[in-house]
């Protein structure tokens, strides 16, 4: 198989699919796991801090180039709204939503970086099928807000869901943000860097909240200890090295099918492992925000101009995406 230049065996693209769309969407239940027993900052931060270390380790083995101080200036900003911002509030808002919920609330970024992208000076104006996808993404997140008795399903936590929609705003901010940013040419370099910086702000925040005072190491449990491991290697180390590959050796259109894939597999695994409902409320909620997502990134890639290229960033977003935040 050849794409984008890039003779990739058929196995290999499976398993990195397969790791993108699977280990992405698990990470939200890993994250509920984790923080039933460790501070959700500390956690996140210790997180990132540990693979951003292992991620400039392993490419400074390889030659890399030497960042300026200048590309650690945005690396610090970009960190701090997407792992600060968007990922600092995936980790909170999971102590009152349950992870599938927040997968889904999270799957309306596309809505937000719309926005943004649009109010930004000189930024392209929204064609009608991609205000009707935001209207519809914002509808899906009003039904999973709506009264107790809707569709027979209980209400999303409000707070927990103004969490997040104000970490999808800091993602989408620091997303097209990266695209005009002086970054390394390295996207491994760069994201290294975003993640040693998000993850120092993120220790610096649980410092702040008094999660350090609190802290007992000795009443973590075995498993948020096992699903803090598994968030920093399958997640952030894994994960990201299939997508990175995957940007080289399919076409974006193939590789953004991760949005839609990772809510699900989230709602699923949270029902399946963790006991999370599953309700018509959440069915059709999923059904109306994952459409929403399709309609606003399909109109985009019509009336992006043809053999333009854009660059494109994990979570989704510049060189990170932990599903989304995230994850």
């Amino acid at each position: 198989m050849n794409t984008n230049g890039v003779h990739a065996p058929t196995g290999r693209l499976i398993a990195a699919f397969a790791a993108v769309y699977i280990i992405w969407g698990s990470t939200y239940l890993a994250i509920r796991f984790a923080i039933e027993t460790m501070p959700p900052f500390m956690m996140a931060g210790i997180r990132f801090l540990v693979a951003g270390v292992l991620i400039l380790g392993w490419a400074k083995l390889r030659g890399m180039e030497r960042p300026t101080r200048d590309q650690w200036k945005s690396a610090l900003l970009i960190g701090t709204l997407l792992l600060m911002g968007g990922n600092g509030a995936v980790v909170y808002a999971e102590q009152t939503v349950p992870s599938g919920i927040a997968a889904l609330l999270v799957a309306v970024t596309p809505c937000w970086m719309v926005l943004i992208d649009w109010l930004r000076p000189g930024g392209p104006r929204p064609t009608l099928a991609i205000v009707f996808g935001l209207l519809l993404g914002l509808g899906g997140v009003a039904l999973l807000l709506g009264p107790e008795s809707l569709l027979g399903g209980g209400r999303v936590d409000p707070l927990g869901t103004l969490v997040l929609m104000v970490g999808c705003l800091c993602w989408s901010s620091g997303s097209i943000y990266s695209r005009h940013a002086n970054v390394p040419r390295s996207p491994m370099v760069g994201t290294g860097m975003q993640m040693v910086c998000g993850g120092s702000v993120l220790v610096l925040a649980s410092a702040l909240t008094g999660e350090f005072a609190r802290v007992d190491p000795a009443a973590f449990s075995v498993k948020s200890v096992l699903a803090f491991l598994y968030l920093i290697v399958f997640g952030a180390i894994i994960g990201y090295s299939a997508y990175i590959w995957l940007l080289r050796a399919s076409t974006p259109a193939r590789v953004s099918t991760y949005a839609y894939v990772n809510p699900v597999v989230a709602v699923l695994l949270g029902w399946l492992l963790a006991g999370e409902a599953l309700t018509l409320r959440m069915l059709i909620a999923a059904l109306v925000i994952l459409g929403a997502v399709a309609l606003i990134t399909l109109s985009r890639q019509r009336t992006r101009a043809p053999g333009t290229a854009s660059r494109a960033s994990p979570a989704t977003g510049s060189g990170v995406r932990m599903a989304a935040e995230e994850a």
